[in-house]
Order: C-alpha cells, then structure tokens, then sequence
C-alpha cells in the first residue's frame, strides 16, 4: 500500500496584511529622523491653538450674552449690554495674540533642533 505524502499551504494576501499590521503593534518602533522633524513641526504648529480658542470661545460667549441683553431676549434690561459686551471684548481680543506669542515661544524653543536635523537630512 502506498502512503500519500502531501503538503498543502494556502495563501492569502489579506491574511498576511492582517498579521502584517498585528506584528507592527508589538515591534518596538524607532523614530528615524523625517518623522522626528515631522513631529517637531507639527508641535510647533499647533502650539497655542487650544489656549487661543478657549479665550476666543469664552469671550464670544460673553459677547453672545450682551447681544441677548441689547436685543431684549432677558427683557427690557437692555443696559448690562454695554458692560457685558466689553467684557466680552477684552476677553476675545487678545485670544490671536496669545496664539502668536505662544508660536513664537514653541518655535523659539525647538528651532535648533529642528535646522539641526533639517541640515543631516539635506547632507549640508
């Protein structure tokens, strides 16, 4: 009698992506350097952004509250308006001011690293 011997193996490039993108999460990853300056360039443009939208947002809100106050919503007190729509004011003016001064400290801060890597990376 004779014995049959075979190997089968089945492919699937969709299983090997699968298993692929699993081994990924668990390999230790090191930064090289375009996505070190990729991240430093995003850190410092993104700097302030949050800061600035929240006084921007709070101010407008305030604003937002003493045009209710001028277009009669709460009644007939239509004099808070013009305090509240100050204070509204003061409150969101300054909101790009401090988004630039802090851009301008975050680049400040990373600048050398970041024409340091810019120049191993371009070979000057």
């Amino acid at each position: 009698m004779m014995e049959n011997n075979t190997f089968t193996y089945n492919y699937s490039a969709e299983w090997s992506k699968e298993v692929e993108a699993i081994r990924k999460k668990y390999v230790p990853h090191e930064e090289d350097k375009m996505e070190r300056l990729r991240r430093l360039d995003d850190t410092v443009q993104s700097a302030g952004v949050i800061e600035a939208l929240c006084l921007g947002i709070v101010g407008i809100l305030i604003f937002g509250v003493a045009l209710c106050f001028g277009l009669g919503v709460f009644g007939d007190a239509w004099w808070p308006a013009i305090p509240i729509g100050i204070v509204g004011l003061a409150v969101m003016l300054p909101a790009y001011p401090l988004y630039k001064h802090l851009y301008n400290k975050k680049k400040e801060a990373l600048a050398p690293e970041i024409l340091k890597l810019t120049e191993e990376l371009i070979g000057k």
